[in-house]
């Protein structure tokens, strides 16, 4: 039956309504942006999502003053989730690898748009700290993709000194600033204090305008290297040790901004880059699976959005969103859009932590085999499709039942899905990455390794 004529006339007045609280909660002014990227951390490594072995008040406290996003998707691997967060991109349409090793000749392409490089115009600091693996050779650094500076390891923790790997070998783990190398071997187990003191001095130096700083941390990758203050302290040994540290490190970055006045005003997002590796101590909490996996442990991701006064304190979403929806909604944001000569994956989730909507943008998101291989799963609603089997993840997120047999045009719907985005990639969808001739390994003194 359809409804009465009245009933029809009040929908449409209320349709504009709708439209203009939804535009009622961007803000008017330019907000700051800080993103802070945990290595390897688990779903359930901090006290927001569950752990019992690791202390993390800080973290606890931005839960509880923001929002905790429970269905928030990463890739499977470093290099994969980086190219995500900054291209907005899955990093098979992008062409980066799952992994990049030291002087490996390919790196992020110049006509991809960083996240930094769309806010430059609009006036923003921009500053990225931490583990970048993007590509190491000079062209590939962030100084080339849109930020003002760089303070950081270029690759993997331990990735220093490699005999062996894709590129030519490696040297002693370097640090750099810009694009020099400050310190070769770098001293992981003081990376943590460096990181956040240079993240201070970026905040307060741009306090009086717009910035964005991306802190992309070393930490909780293996060797574990926990300060000397945090080192055997924890009930979770090294690992643990060095989580606390992290949530140390988050503390003192929300203390300054609401010391300097500008937490009302900031938009912090903290999450990981990909599941927590087995062994070793991280958790990946009820999740199936762990890092360089698509079961949910490998790219389900602990994250936390933190505004105060704008964001709602202590709420929970569980919208499926993802990495590659950080970049359009920092750029809109900003006042900006996004590039319209090419595809962008990612979609605005800013209504979504606004709490003007409690739905997804996404139809679906994506898995790729290693993050850049073939399409394995498709997740859309609460159902998961993954090779050929069929999970519920709002009753069963540890997937341990299929449920496929049951589910037919289920299937039949995540496979067109699937079948869609394969002909989307396969027609030209696909984009290169950058290649340098004559890659070298970043050194202090110019020594080739061989």
């Amino acid at each position: 039956m359809n409804p009465p004529l009245f009933t029809q006339f009040i929908a449409v007045l209320l349709l504009p309504l709708a439209a203009l609280h939804a535009a009622d909660t961007i803000p008017a002014a330019k907000p700051n942006f800080v993103i802070i990227l945990v290595d390897d951390m688990g779903y359930g490594d901090i006290g927001p999502f569950g752990s019992k072995k690791n202390r993390t008040p800080n973290l606890d406290k931005m839960a509880s003053e923001g929002m905790k996003l429970t269905s928030f998707y990463a890739a499977p691997l470093c290099t994969a989730s980086r190219s995500q967060i900054m291209t907005g991109c899955y990093a098979k349409r992008v062409s980066m690898p799952a992994v990049l090793y030291p002087a490996q000749p390919i790196g992020l392409s110049h006509k991809e748009k960083t996240i930094a490089e769309l806010l430059k115009p609009q006036g923003y600091a921009t500053m990225c700290i931490g583990k970048w693996h993007l590509g190491d050779q000079p062209e590939f650094l962030p100084t080339r993709r849109g930020f003002d500076h760089y303070v950081g390891l270029p690759y993997s923790n331990d990735m220093g000194g490699m005999k062996k790997g894709k590129g030519k070998g490696s040297p002693p783990l370097p640090l750099l600033k810009d694009e020099k190398v400050v310190e070769a071997p770098a001293i992981q187990d003081k990376l943590e204090v460096l990181y956040t003191d240079e993240a201070v001095k970026f905040i307060t130096a741009n306090k009086d305008r717009p910035f964005f700083l991306y802190m992309p941390h070393t930490a909780v990758h293996k060797p574990y290297n926990p300060g000397l203050q945090f080192k055997g302290k924890s009930a979770n040994g090294e690992y643990g040790d060095w989580v606390e540290e992290v949530d140390w490190s988050v503390g003192r970055i929300l203390n300054t901004l609401r010391e300097l006045k500008l937490d009302k005003n900031t938009l912090v997002l903290f999450t990981s880059d990909n599941g927590g590796v087995e062994g070793g101590g991280a958790s990946n909490g009820t999740l199936r699976g762990f890092k360089s996996q698509t079961w949910e442990g490998g790219m389900r991701e602990p994250t936390l959005v933190w505004w105060p006064g704008t964001i709602a304190a202590g709420t929970s979403s569980d919208a499926l969103m993802g990495e590659i929806d950080v970049l359009p909604t920092l750029v809109a944001l900003a006042g900006r859009k996004v590039p319209a000569d090419r595809k962008i994956d990612g979609l605005d989730i800013w209504p979504v932590l606004s709490g003007a909507s409690e739905e997804s943008p996404h139809e679906a998101l994506f898995y790729f085999k290693k993050g850049v291989g073939p399409i394995e799963g498709v997740r859309s609603g609460p159902w998961k499709l993954l090779n050929e089997e069929l999970y519920n993840l709002d009753s069963d997120t540890g997937e341990t039942r299929n449920v496929a047999d049951k589910n037919p045009e289920v299937v039949k719907k995540l496979k067109a899905l699937i079948a869609k985005m394969d002909t989307d990639l396969e027609n030209g969808g696909i984009r290169p990455h950058d290649t340098v001739n004559k890659a070298k390994p970043l050194t202090m003194d110019g020594r080739e390794y061989d």
